[in-house]
């Protein structure tokens, strides 16, 4: 089998978590005969329950802070067992038990346990990210931290050093992945790496990194994926920003040189394209899109391996992605597009003849973008520039005097999920191929998939289509994960507006880190050349 270890870490990635978990569930069929085109294996496993019935769960470890977990309990209907302290006491004297008042769950989740038709969620029902959950967890995957509260106005979990501390503290004393992790990984037959999804611009960012310390101490060549999660940052205080800010470089830092891919998510602050409508101050919201952009662009790592042209694992990707061995940060853009029809999960859904949120083609932006055959590097033939930019463009901004540069792409994988016609696409890769010559490493890397994104009903109807109205059922997306020159412009430019609010023990090494950083995208591409004097 080729697992997938989950490791989520705070409040932002358990709501990107979350979506991702139940979508992952849609993919589940009953019927003897139709098949999922998705190796549930790799993301769950499977086990028994306390009534002896079989269980199938995902293969995750979630933390997050007291009162982060909302209704969401250690034990479920499936784990069920006797939870009285009393009984469990070697105390022979009489025990009082002290209960803190439950949280009343919602209505969604009410639907959920009496089989009922859920309730249409909202933005305002949405309070936590269990209110939305469809998935049981095994027992040991839930962790609560309750050092730190959630939401605390006394003590909030927001400074790098919070996060460094509370690791090492627990890690002291409990031994975390002993305790934590290492269970799911002796259950995995073949592993073929771990997701970590963190928020990076908190006291998580910290928490991260001393995480991924331990984790590449114990699992040196194994792949680790990163998806660093951010806050919207428009309307905060000025020091508010710049705390996020710090946070985040300092991440940046570190998950670099011990992560084998780090993948920076945010809200752009730029007017998203009429195809997304979504409430900015709402993580149920913020995260959908988020999860949709992830579980597209990581499809190809669990479809199963019988069609061998469009599944792939971690390390190859990996490989394919950090080309010159340095590039360990990449940019996720993607697009949504209608489906012609309605879909099903298995066979036969999908169609490639969409409109992006420009009215283009989504075709033609595989054949017309960045189009440089003279590049010393390789051609940039088929390099796409997709609709929504999740890379955190506006660090761009930070540094308003800096002149931006053409974007170089070093490598870029292509997701493209929601197609009809699979061979023509395969055919299409095949021409692209013999244009560019068997000499030159080619630059784009095409995984197509007939399984489009389905629209469930945890899911909020965030997407429109061409007259304005809500996506229903299935939609097409396509994803691009690239290595490219942009990561030189952001990483400088976040340098430069934090390192004097970095400590003065730390600033030297987190500057020297980051210059580091920016300077590994310009190997294998001069960027004193002509292309580089471009604006873009």
């Amino acid at each position: 089998m080729r697992e997938i270890i989950t490791l989520q870490l705070g409040q932002q990635s358990n709501y990107l978590a979350n979506h991702f978990w139940n979508t992952q569930e849609s993919y589940f069929t009953y019927d003897a005969n139709e098949e999922s085109p998705v190796d549930h294996d790799v993301h769950f496993r499977p086990g028994i329950g306390s009534d002896g019935s079989e269980t199938y769960m995902p293969r995750t470890v979630i933390y997050d802070l007291k009162g982060g977990f909302g209704t969401l309990r250690k034990i479920n209907a499936l784990y069920e067992i006797d939870d009285d302290a009393a009984s469990s006491s070697l105390w022979p004297g009489k025990t009082v038990v002290h209960r803190q008042q439950p949280i009343e769950a919602s209505a969604f989740q009410e639907s959920l346990d009496t089989d009922q038709a859920p309730p249409e969620l909202t933005t305002s029902t949405v309070r936590y990210w269990s209110d939305f959950n469809r998935v049981f967890f095994h027992p040991k995957s839930v962790i609560q931290l309750s050092e730190y509260e959630l939401n605390s106005t006394v003590m909030p979990f927001e400074k790098w050093h919070m996060g460094e501390e509370l690791f090492a503290s627990l890690d002291k004393e409990h031994d975390l992945l002993d305790r934590d992790l290492r269970p799911f990984v002796e259950e995995a037959d073949q592993m073929q790496g771990l997701h970590v999804m963190t928020g990076i611009d908190d006291a998580w960012g910290g928490f991260a990194a001393r995480y991924m310390e331990r984790l590449r101490d114990e699992y040196g060549k194994t792949p680790i994926w990163v998806f660093g999660v951010q806050e919207p940052n428009r309307g905060l205080p000025r020091e508010k920003r710049l705390l996020k800010l710090v946070n985040k470089a300092r991440a940046l830092a570190e998950l670099n040189s011990q992560a084998s891919l780090v993948v920076p998510m945010a809200l752009p602050e730029s007017p998203l394209p009429s195809t997304v409508r979504l409430d900015s101050s709402s993580r149920w919201h913020v995260s959908a899109l988020l999860s949709a952009a992830l579980e597209s662009t990581t499809l190809y790592t669990r479809l199963k391996t019988t069609d061998r042209a469009y599944s792939s694992n971690l390390a190859n990707m990996t490989d394919l992605l950090n080309v010159f061995g340095k590039q360990t940060i990449a940019n996720l853009e993607m697009s949504i597009s209608e489906t012609q029809r309605p879909r099903q999960n298995g066979g036969t859904n999908g169609n490639a003849n969409g409109l992006n949120g420009r009215g283009e083609n989504v075709r033609s932006l595989y054949e017309t973008t960045n189009v440089d055959d003279a590049s010393e590097s390789g051609s940039q033939k088929g390099v796409a520039t997709l609709d929504i930019d999740l890379s955190s463009p506006h660090d761009l901004n930070l540094d308003p005097n800096r002149r931006r540069r053409k974007r170089h792409v070093f490598s870029q994988v292509l997701a493209d999920r929601g197609l009809d016609d699979l061979e023509r696409s395969k055919d299409d890769d095949e021409l692209e191929m013999r244009e560019q010559g068997v000499r030159r490493r080619p630059k784009v890397h095409n995984y197509r998939s007939r399984v489009a994104f389905p629209i469930i009903d945890s899911y909020p109807k965030i997407f429109r289509d061409s007259y304005g109205h809500p996506m229903k059922d299935h939609i097409s997306i396509q994803t691009a994960l690239s290595t490219d020159s942009t990561v030189t412009d952001k990483v400088k430019a976040l340098r430069n507006t934090v390192v004097r609010s970095i400590n003065l023990e730390d600033r030297e090494t987190i500057g020297n880190d980051l210059a580091e950083i920016a300077d590994s995208y310009k190997e294998g591409w001069s960027s004193d050349s002509d292309e580089d004097d471009d604006d873009e």
